[in-house]
């Protein structure tokens, strides 16, 4: 008995060490971070990172980014990285453990992922790091605090999550492990404190910030005057090279004394409980804004710090007539801006910051001078309560996903535009039917819409992979942030899936998928080319159409058995290949994506009808449809089959009825059932009615 106690105590001993041990796959990739540490140890128990030390001097720690940000990926599963983070907040490197991101691991290939990780080693935590998106710009700022990484086209969502992943994670560890990084006690703003004041009473009280630099001081920092740079303004006698004012709006006695009760409440009204706003104005000869500054981005010029951590800055672009800064007796301003601050850092509004301003002045073309200025922030302490029960900044930080859809505003309200016009378009089909021109060139019409602004463009094609992710999701405890990451896929997504209900699957693939839009268009090459179009007969059509349906349960639950397979067996979509990469990929993938369109110039939509697993699922949530749009009228299919002839995806049966799982809603039936010379129910009609015009004649 004591040594079955004893065997039991040196289990619980020694099992959180061996939980912390490092394997030597882990170990040898810690020592590329690190390549001058001779001694790598085990996790740190009760806190998630291994120590690094040269010799005997500890020069950083490595972690996994799961420990600490599982922020979940564009596949539903968090990207596993090891990362590197030496004693003063820089980036040593980081390292791919795991991903199930689908255009990285079967698209694009790892390559432009690694490129894109590579950027950090070297870059410090008390830089602002932003993602170019447009790939146009990278490397440091002129300011030198923020720091521009080249994106990655086709996987913005994928490297905006890892961005953020490294970033939350490496604060924690900072402000856990890292001497300067401490934060000091949180505040808030008074809420419950507010008077009156005008400008000059707000300055003296320290309620706003002021700070100013002269011509002289400015060319003694550059080491040069003024008169050798030919694009900078000449100052008048007593005027300042830049005079800055600043104020945290969060602060009643600020925000309403700037911008009157009006403006301070409509300015909360739109930027929500959570948000911090700086406000900074400027005069003189050298704004805290360039000349082509973007509203609505980061400032090149101007960055803010605190406890060495860089912040976010961002412009509201919310003046207009209510909120506007018009303080009693304030001077006249070359350029006011209201910023949302905080960002992955957080901002403690009562402690001290530093506006960091970036002055950059051209000689010529080829030479440039540039310094940094660094502005104390610190307002009076009045102004603020100390909060209790410390926030956690990396978990009250504004997610991802409302960045994403700020920045992707034209694009979300195009779409949201052509999607209520879609659906007018269809709630009076039976109207517009009449008109057979108006519909076919509007269907043709927002079938490139579909192809070229929903596809090409904004990267919107559905596919079974958003399926099982959602599954996956649900499975491991579901978050909806994860499908907020791309506004298109998400808005798509939803209007789909209420319009599932509405008129069945056939709305989403026969109108709004892209690569059944490129689909179409084959098809009516093959016709203009007068390649002969092959007539599956009935009853192999009727066995091949569940073809899809197996192939949907394989992926499905591949995904459940191996994430990694089922990311393989996916590729039987070739919408990655012909929609998200434009046909720039391996020649297999390549020769299968023309193959089918190719196929389809012969038969209609080869593709959608026999072999989409998507498709497949939209017909069997399209079974709980409410309606049944497409009319019948007694002679269909008894005897009359025009519409079935037409029917160019063979979605009516011999009898008339209409296959609403296999419909893609082109509109083709109704046309001809509203078209007199078409529908022989109608031509029968006419007929009788000219009989009956003639009986009553000669009877007259």
């Amino acid at each position: 008995m004591p040594g079955r106690l004893l065997l039991l105590l040196l289990i619980v001993c020694f099992l959180p060490a061996a939980h912390g041990a490092l394997d030597d796959d882990k170990r040898a990739l810690i020592q590329e971070l690190f390549p001058k540490a001779t001694d790598i140890r085990d996790k740190v128990p009760g806190y998630p990172v291994y120590p690094v030390y040269q010799l005997q001097e500890l020069i950083g720690y490595a972690y996994e980014s799961v420990d600490l940000s599982p922020l979940q990926g564009f596949a539903g599963k968090p990207v596993s990285m090891l990362i590197g983070l030496d004693t003063r907040g820089r980036f040593t490197g980081v390292r791919i453990l795991n991903h199930h991101e689908p255009v990285f691991l079967h698209g694009l290939g790892e390559e432009p992922l690694l490129s894109f990780i590579d950027q950090y080693e070297g870059r410090s935590l008390t830089e602002q790091i932003i993602i170019n998106t447009s790939n146009s710009r990278t490397g440091k700022d002129t300011d030198g605090n923020v720091v521009r990484f080249d994106g990655v086209s086709k996987a913005t969502v994928s490297v905006l999550i890892i961005n953020d992943t490294i970033l939350s994670s490496a604060l924690k560890v900072a402000r856990e492990k890292l001497d300067g990084f401490t934060q000091a006690p949180p505040t808030r703003a008074r809420t419950d404190l507010y008077q009156p004041l005008s400008w000059q009473q707000l300055l003296d009280r320290g309620y706003i910030g002021h700070w100013q630099i002269s011509p002289e001081a400015i060319e003694e920092k550059l080491g040069s005057p003024l008169a050798d740079y030919p694009d900078a303004p000449k100052p008048e006698p007593g005027e300042p090279f830049t005079e800055l004012y600043f104020g945290y709006i969060n602060a009643p006695m600020v925000g309403r004394n700037l911008l009157g009760d009006e403006g301070f409440n409509r300015l909360q009204e739109k930027t929500g409980p959570e948000a911090q706003v700086l406000a900074v104005m400027s005069r003189g000869l050298y704004p805290h804004l360039s000349d082509d500054f973007t509203p609505g981005s980061s400032p090149e010029r101007l960055g803010l710090q605190q406890n060495n951590l860089s912040l976010d800055m961002r412009d509201l672009n919310m003046f207009d007539q209510t909120i506007r800064i018009n303080a009693d007796g304030i001077p006249d301003m070359a350029t006011a801006t209201l910023f949302r601050v905080g960002g992955n850092a957080g901002f403690n509004p009562g402690a001290d910051a530093t506006l960091k301003l970036g002055v950059t002045l051209r000689k010529n073309h080829l030479v440039a001078d540039s310094t940094n200025l660094d502005i104390p922030v610190a307002f009076a302490g009045e102004l603020f309560e100390t909060v209790e029960v410390a926030p956690r900044p990396e978990d009250n930080r504004q997610p991802v996903w409302i960045g994403l859809w700020k920045e992707r505003w034209l694009t979300i309200s195009i779409l949201v535009l052509s999607l209520t016009i879609l659906t007018v378009f269809f709630a009076r089909q039976r109207t517009l039917s009449r008109y057979p021109k108006l519909v076919h060139r509007f269907r043709w019409g927002f079938l490139f819409f579909t192809l070229f602004f929903i596809g090409f463009y904004a990267q919107g094609q559905l596919s079974v992979v958003n399926i099982y992710t959602l599954l996956l999701a649900i499975w491991d405890g579901f978050s909806l942030n994860v499908f907020l990451l791309d506004p298109v896929l998400f808005i798509l997504w939803t209007y789909t899936f209420v319009s599932l209900f509405v008129w069945g699957r056939g709305l989403f693939c026969g109108w709004l998928c892209p690569f059944g839009a490129l689909q179409e268009m084959a098809a009516w090459l093959g016709e203009k080319l007068k390649f002969r179009q092959l007539k599956v007969p009935e009853n192999w059509h009727r066995r091949l159409i569940l073809l899809k349906y197996p192939i949907l349960l394989v992926l499905l639950g591949t995904a459940f058995y191996s994430l990694a397979l089922a990311e393989k067996l996916v590729e039987v979509e070739p919408f990655k290949t012909g929609i998200t990469l434009f046909f720039v990929r391996y020649w297999p993938f390549v020769v299968y994506a023309v193959g089918l369109l190719v196929i389809g110039m012969f038969i209609h939509k080869f593709y959608c009808r026999y072999l989409c697993p998507l498709g497949a699922g939209l017909a069997v949530l399209g079974k709980l449809r409410l309606f049944s749009w497409l009319d019948r009228v007694e002679l269909c299919g008894k005897p009359c089959q025009h519409c079935k002839n037409s029917c160019g995806i063979n979605a009516i049966h011999k009898d008339g009825r209409i296959d609403y799982d296999e419909c893609i809603q082109c509109l083709e039936c109704v046309v001809i059932l509203a078209d007199e010379n078409q529908c022989v129910d109608k031509r029968l009609a006419t007929k009788r009615r000219r009989q009956a015009d003639i009986l009553a004649t000669d009877a007259g």
